[in-house]
């Protein structure tokens, strides 16, 4: 931020900003008394923020307004929320107070301000100083994090209203510098896009999809961009054909209805892409159809039995793939997502996906939990409240929990919020939502501790099964116990729920002087194996490489004991400085590496190392992870490792750029086949792959299958565009269909 006085430029800008927020405040204040609160946040932001510009050179008053008209758009709250957003930035960065905030606006609008305050310093001189020393500490930005979303507990809104901030953050990106423009994206990706899924956020989730794939990976974006505008102009009119007939039976059954049209998003493609290892040719859901009816008093049925009432209507004109219906009416997601999905064939043979729904699902299902609580209040109650309601109560357990740190806290809500349900039954026929991955045992300690901790076996639609088994939707559980029974250490090696695990710890935290011993045993009995010993030095950096809070080295063989942790060959590598032998000398003349917001290139040498999670190759985009050891580590800019790792230290984050020694050595990558399986295929892959290009192939894993062939083949390439150049050429040899790159 900088200080410069506006210009009248400045104050038009303002004014129409403003303009159009104040439009769509009308639309959604109740009374002109909400309207003049809306007003006064407006002007009292908009003196504090006077002569304030952004980093873009704006107006900084222009940022909150924006998140304002998130806030009312997008998201749909009201005017306590929209004066909130006015005033988000105001204590932070002026010398105004909550309690000046309180008495200009009244409590609620203050709670909501102080929850988006964000907190720069948590801690007090001393600790911070601490802090800084111990580089494997939770990081403040953990922290923050973990302050976020603790305002869960007092009111939703304040994380609704951040996503806005962050979204408006996002549009903005392009003023930042690189490295801080790939902190934010990393954590946007990790924290706040599953949040936005979880919360029913559709709009907004995917808007920031798509800025992180503009960013990350800017090349796929315009490539994907201009494939779907070529294919929209290729086929608009074949859309409109299938649509038509459509339109005509459904107005003849007597709905008051619309349809609309929507193309899959570039990072839902790009996505697709990435995990079904396809071309974009084989993306074949592109288009999609939106049935939105509005419910008429005058009709008998209900909401769902219209869905399904145009369901039978549509797929009476055209044929429909069985296994590609989803009922989200009758089995709701847990976001609040109602519809009725179904994927038909066109006339001219293209699947397209219809997607029906209420004018009231498509409300909650474009503003999520925000829709969803304004039917409840005007009385529309759904069977999908409870199990939003289960999952906040469940957030906000893990929130105040004594035992879980900043940094673990993240990854628990990470995976909380990646985590798809699936639903299951009780015998008597009562409807549960799990955790996809649940076990038998999961699903008992879902109904009651006592009945986790006496359960033996299960049967699982009227069979035997282990309490071991992974539970697939439309399963009926029952659970089978005994008197005697109690919790056994293995169960920990096979129960997917956070809640279930914790409960088995605590049972065996009675025994904890014992489980220690067995751990201790354990760990030293492996380290002796591979030439080393267990002392205090090892015990401790082996509790920090597996994140023991507080590196507490009793916590550590407590975790050994229980099998939680399964130390194996690799915990060498740990004691040896962090795999010093895998860093030759010619990655220190590969990349230069920049911090600051001048770009200026580092002088001092780096310990540089390809991650192997995503091992990227010159001309990826790549993002740098800067170890408090000096070690640095490139990953792709796409990696979920490099987001997971930015999003709790973003100020490991630099910006390395491939140096001009690249050509002088190889990279390993992997390019996935598909295709019709002939005679000789192989031999005209291997031969233009060797002989043409003169690249040595490392690995070949073909597999055939009634004609139908498919694997991969491990090379080694100077540089992507070599990749790319193979790519091409491989996918024009007669036979094979796909050709992608894949992760080794």
């Amino acid at each position: 931020m900088s200080l410069s006085k506006f210009t009248e430029k400045d104050y038009e800008l303002i004014q129409e900003s403003y303009g159009q927020l104040k439009e769509a405040a009308r639309r959604r204040c109740a009374n002109q008394e909400e309207l003049d609160v809306v007003q006064k946040a407006f002007d009292f932001a908009n003196e504090a923020h006077k002569d304030v510009r952004r980093r873009s050179g704006g107006p900084y008053i222009i940022h909150p307004i924006e998140v304002a008209k998130i806030v009312v758009s997008n998201i749909g709250l009201g005017y306590k929320s929209i004066a909130a957003a006015l005033l988000h930035d105001v204590v932070e960065d002026t010398d105004y107070t909550v309690d000046d905030i309180r008495n200009l606006f009244g409590d609620k609008i203050a709670s909501l301000v102080d929850g988006l305050t964000k907190i720069k310093v948590v801690l007090d001189n001393e600790d911070r100083a601490k802090r800084q020393e111990d580089a494997y500490s939770e990081s403040l930005q953990a922290e923050n994090f973990k302050r976020i979303l603790l305002t869960l507990n007092d009111d939703v809104r304040v994380v609704l209203i951040k996503l806005a901030d962050r979204l408006h953050n996002c549009r903005t990106i392009d003023s930042m510098p690189e490295f801080k423009r790939d902190k934010i994206l990393s954590e946007t990706m990790f924290i706040f896009i599953p949040l936005a899924h979880r919360l029913g956020l559709y709009e907004i989730k995917s808007e920031m999809e798509n800025i992180w794939l503009r960013y990350k990976e800017p090349d796929a974006f315009k490539e994907i961009t201009a494939l779907v505008n070529r294919n929209i102009e290729g086929q608009e009119k074949q859309i409109d054909e299938f649509i038509a007939p459509i339109q005509e039976a459904i107005s003849k059954a007597g709905f008051n209805f619309e349809i609309r049209k929507r193309v899959k998003t570039p990072y839902s493609i790009w996505h697709k892409m990435q995990t079904k290892n396809i071309p974009f040719e084989q993306v074949y859901d592109l288009f999609a159809l939106r049935i939105v009816f509005t419910p008429d008093s005058d009709r008998k049925e209900s909401e769902r039995d219209m869905c399904y009432h145009i369901f039978s209507i549509i797929t009476g004109i055209y044929r429909y793939k069985p296994d590609r219906v989803r009922d989200w009416v009758k089995h709701p997601k847990s976001n609040g997502y109602e519809a009725l999905h179904c994927t038909l064939m066109s006339e001219k043979g293209i699947w397209i996906e219809v997607q029906i729904r209420s004018k009231r699902m498509d409300d909650i299902a474009e503003k999520g939990i925000a829709a969803h609580w304004a039917y409840k209040q005007e009385g529309y109650l759904s069977e999908n409240d409870s199990e939003m309601d289960k999952w906040l109560a469940k957030v906000k357990e893990i929130l105040v929990s004594p035992d879980v740190n900043a940094l673990e806290l993240l990854d628990i809500i990470h995976n909380d919020l990646v985590s798809a349900d699936i639903t299951v039954f009780t015998p008597k026929g009562e409807q549960k939502s799990v955790s996809k991955g649940s076990t038998a045992l999961d699903f008992a300690y879902g109904i009651h501790t006592e009945i986790g901790n006496k359960a033996i076996a299960a049967k699982v639609n009227m069979r035997l099964v282990p309490l071991s088994h992974v539970l697939k939707t439309g399963d009926q559980v029952e659970i089978i116990t005994a008197e005697n029974e109690h919790p056994k250490r293995e169960w920990l090696q096979f129960l997917h729920t956070r809640h279930a695990r914790n409960v088995v710890i605590d049972y065996f935290k009675g025994n904890k002087k014992e489980i220690v011993e067995i751990g201790r045993k354990t760990l030293s009995d492996k380290l002796e194996s591979i030439g080393y010993r267990l002392n205090n030095d090892s015990a401790e950096s082996l509790a920090r490489y597996y994140k023991v809070p507080g590196r507490n080295v009793e916590e550590l063989y407590f975790r050994v004991g229980l099998g939680l942790i399964n130390p194996d060959p690799t915990i060498g590598e740990v004691l040896s400085a962090r795999n010093t032998a895998s860093k030759g000398p010619w990655y220190i003349s590969m990349f230069n590496w920049r911090r600051d917001t001048q770009n200026q290139v580092a002088k001092e040498k780096k310990n540089y190392v390809i991650a192997t999670c995503c091992r990227p190759i010159p001309g990826d985009a790549v993002i740098g992870i800067k170890a408090p050891d000096g070690t640095l580590t490139v990953h792709k800019k796409t990696c979920p490792v490099a987001d997971s790792i930015a999003s709790k230290h973003g100020d490991w984050v630099v910006v390395p750029s491939w140096g001009t020694n690249v050509d002088k050595t190889t990279f390993p990558a992997r390019l996935s086949i598909k295709g019709i399986d002939r005679v000789g295929l192989l031999n005209e892959i291997s031969r233009y792959i060797s002989l043409v290009m003169g690249v040595n192939m490392r690995k070949v894993y073909l597999s055939t299958e009634e004609g139908i062939f498919e694997g991969y083949i491990d090379l080694s390439v100077h540089d992507r565009s070599a990749l790319d150049r193979m790519i091409r050429k491989l996918s024009s040899i007669d036979g094979i269909q796909s050709v992608v790159r894949t992760d080794i």
